[in-house]
């Protein structure tokens, strides 16, 4: 099975027509997406690459029984984009966008508590289920059907171990990217918990990086409630204290935001810690029994 998006998911873009939004529309149809619907306020009525355009979220679910969006909009506006996808009863959003301000992601956290909704992001590269449905950026070509779950904080480092266990012929069930930003829409253990239900994941790979302490929540609730095996990676071991890396939420700021006692923390609770990717998928080729 795959968690979030499979053959079953029936995409909405919003911002379709934008840069962003028309280039990454038209890799997740060469996927075998089902990319249903688009919005853009005032284009309502048009089309790309065949995909009908509305002017509201709203109008294209109605219209197409969408049951999941993406969103490519400029950040001053993703908030309300996102808004407006959970208002419509969308299942699951995934919002691209970077630079998303941090108030309004506060407003978007309070709201999503009353929604029976998943909000992926924002800032980051999306979900992807290899050969079901590609809701993302990723590049679905290093992905292979298999039994290994994938959770990241890191885009880059997502394709990276992705493409270390294809290497190994070892296929994943779904790579979720939760973005990196300081708030945002699912956490690790969240996306655990879906992994963990799943039966044919057989082993997750979480990928984790400074700032916060998301990585020792996580190292937590695996150790008390997973039976499914759990490797993980922390980048960031090099970066000095106080600098940003990349995210908004990756700054080194001592004590438990560090790599090191994130490391420590994953450790101690069990799971078994590469220092780099490519050890990742000798770690994971070990626990499932594949040899390379």
């Amino acid at each position: 099975m795959a968690i979030l998006v499979d053959e079953n998911t029936r995409l909405l873009v919003q911002g379709i027509t934008g840069r962003e939004g028309a280039f990454h529309t038209g890799r997740m149809l060469q996927s075998g997406t089902h990319v249903v619907a688009g919005v853009t306020p005032g284009k309502g009525g048009q089309d790309y690459e065949g995909v009908p355009i509305f002017n509201t979220v709203e109008e294209a679910a109605r219209e197409t029984g969408a049951n999941a969006s993406v969103i490519f909009v400029p950040p001053p506006f993703a908030a309300d984009a996102i808004f407006e996808s959970l208002d419509s009863g969308l299942g699951t959003v995934c919002c691209i966008t970077e630079g998303v301000p941090v108030h309004d992601m506060m407003r978007v956290s309070d709201y999503l508590n009353m929604k029976n909704a998943t909000l992926i992001g924002p800032n980051c590269p999306g979900v992807l289920s290899p050969e079901k449905s590609n809701v993302s950026i990723m590049p679905d070509d290093i992905f292979t059907p298999g039994n290994v779950g994938v959770v990241s904080r890191s885009g880059t480092l997502t394709y990276q171990v992705v493409n270390e266990l294809t290497q190994r012929s070892i296929g994943q069930t779904t790579a979720v990217g939760i973005g990196g930003d300081p708030i945002i829409g699912t956490d690790f253990i969240e996306i655990l918990k879906l992994f963990e239900a799943d039966p044919d994941t057989g082993c997750v790979v979480m990928i984790g990086e400074i700032g916060g302490n998301a990585e020792q929540q996580a190292a937590e609730y695996v150790q008390a409630e997973m039976q499914t095996p759990v490797v993980a990676y922390i980048a960031g071991f090099t970066a000095p204290e106080g600098k940003t890396m990349g995210h908004a939420g990756a700054i080194v700021s001592g004590g438990e935001s560090t790599a090191e006692a994130k490391s420590q923390a994953l450790e101690k609770a069990g799971i078994r810690t590469a220092t780099n990717p490519t050890e990742v998928g000798e770690i994971v080729a070990e626990i499932l029994g594949v040899s390379f």
